[in-house]
């Protein structure tokens, strides 16, 4: 059993554990009370989460530097005397599931208890919106990790990059060497999908050679080993970061990413003009006979449609309009709404899968999917134009 989360609260005083039976126990799961002290244990046939409260005879007081979340989640920290720990067995009966069913019971702690939850293996605290918004909506790795960037030479590619937050999914963090200011974003990319096949136990195991689908291949060492020939890098650099890494190599060992994130680098280059005019163009054209088609489409038809639309979003606190696609569920006169096809590129703000709304006036491009295929402009045009009514 492993303690990753802690549901921060004011109140010193628990919940009486009979209250908590009601929504915990089902026909899957049996809801368990300590014989002695506050705690429970949640038991199903594949998974074990265990619950204890602990109290402070005053409040925190502080909130570490390292940890990330909103002024107000630290606030509530801060001023937080009681703690329900949770616990679970890693890895069981499969790492993501094994943190979601924990993340679960999190939430159904957070619907009857105000609080904030700290993921102590990523340095993160979520309020309660972001919890239901983790556990409802598809999986972002971004939730889960914290990427840190430190100097870690003099060199002109100074930093390391690590994650935090791993070891709940029941493997190590991982991290790159040598890479420069400009190299982040792409790197922050890469880390993420690497990140992402690992939680889902999908990962490459250590020391094997990965082909990617650009022609690049990479090895994950332990750090215990490839630190060892980082004779640039001062010891002192890794204090309170002593093994549990996988370090990214390339396939020769040496600690070298430019031409692996090349492909990476290339999702933050900026669209060019001719082409955003372009697509805004065939928008303002085709929206009409979009917008009809959508609202003649059959319950059966094998028909997605898409627009593009600018979401504001605050990277590092800075005011930034990023174009994402969603796939338009209803349309009500010049309004919208829809599930977005991909989250935001920097933050968790539009998170994959939610629902927003858009105005017509906002759309700056259209596309059209059949069978899961992106229609040709030509396709989309017939399509659109076709049984139109007289």
């Amino acid at each position: 059993m492993k303690e990753v989360f802690i549901l921060a609260t004011q109140s010193a005083e628990p919940l009486a554990l009979e209250v908590l039976r009601e929504p915990f126990e089902s026909e899957d799961v049996r809801f368990l009370p300590a014989e002695e002290g506050w705690s429970f244990d949640l038991r199903s046939d594949e998974s074990h989460v265990r619950v204890r409260f602990e109290a402070l005879e005053s409040a925190m007081g502080w909130s570490p530097e390292l940890l990330t979340g909103s002024d107000e989640a630290h606030e509530a920290l801060r001023n937080s005397r009681g703690f329900y720990r949770i616990e679970f067995e890693l890895g069981k009966p499969q790492p993501s599931v094994a943190v979601f069913e924990a993340l679960w019971a999190a939430r159904a702690l957070m619907e009857r208890i105000p609080g904030v939850l700290l993921d102590v293996t990523a340095f993160k605290i979520h309020e309660p919106n972001d919890v239901a918004e983790i556990t409802e909506l598809e999986f972002d790795i971004r939730d889960h990790v914290n990427l840190h960037a430190v100097q870690a030479t003099d060199t002109d590619t100074p930093l390391w990059v690590h994650s935090h937050g791993m070891e709940k999914f029941a493997t190590r963090d991982v991290e790159m060497f040598g890479l420069g200011e400009s190299d982040l974003l792409a790197a922050e990319s890469f880390l993420h999908e690497l990140c992402t096949d690992l939680a889902f136990g999908q990962g490459p195991g250590p020391r094997t050679l990965v082909e990617t689908s650009n022609g690049h291949s990479f090895m994950l060492v332990p750090s215990e080993e490839s630190r060892q020939n980082l004779m640039v890098v001062p010891v002192e650099t890794f204090e309170g970061h002593e093994g549990n890494f996988f370090t990214i190599v390339s396939s020769e060992g040496r600690h070298t990413a430019s031409d692996l994130l090349r492909p990476y680098r290339e999702r933050f280059e900026k669209e060019p003009t001719e082409r955003s005019v372009a697509l805004q163009d065939q928008a303002r054209q085709l929206l009409p006979s979009f917008k009809a088609r959508f609202q003649r489409k059959g319950l059966m038809e094998p028909l997605t449609f898409l627009i593009r639309a600018p979401f504001e979003t605050h990277p590092e606190g800075n005011i930034v309009l990023e174009d994402l696609w969603l796939e338009v569920l209803t349309w009500e006169e010049d309004q919208l709404v829809g599930k977005l096809v991909d989250g935001a590129a920097q933050t968790t703000e539009w998170r994959k899968g939610a629902s927003v709304e858009v105005e017509e006036d906002q759309v700056n491009a259209l596309a059209v999917g059949r069978d899961g295929r992106a229609l040709e402009e030509e396709e989309m045009r017939s399509l659109l134009q076709a049984e139109r009514p007289s």
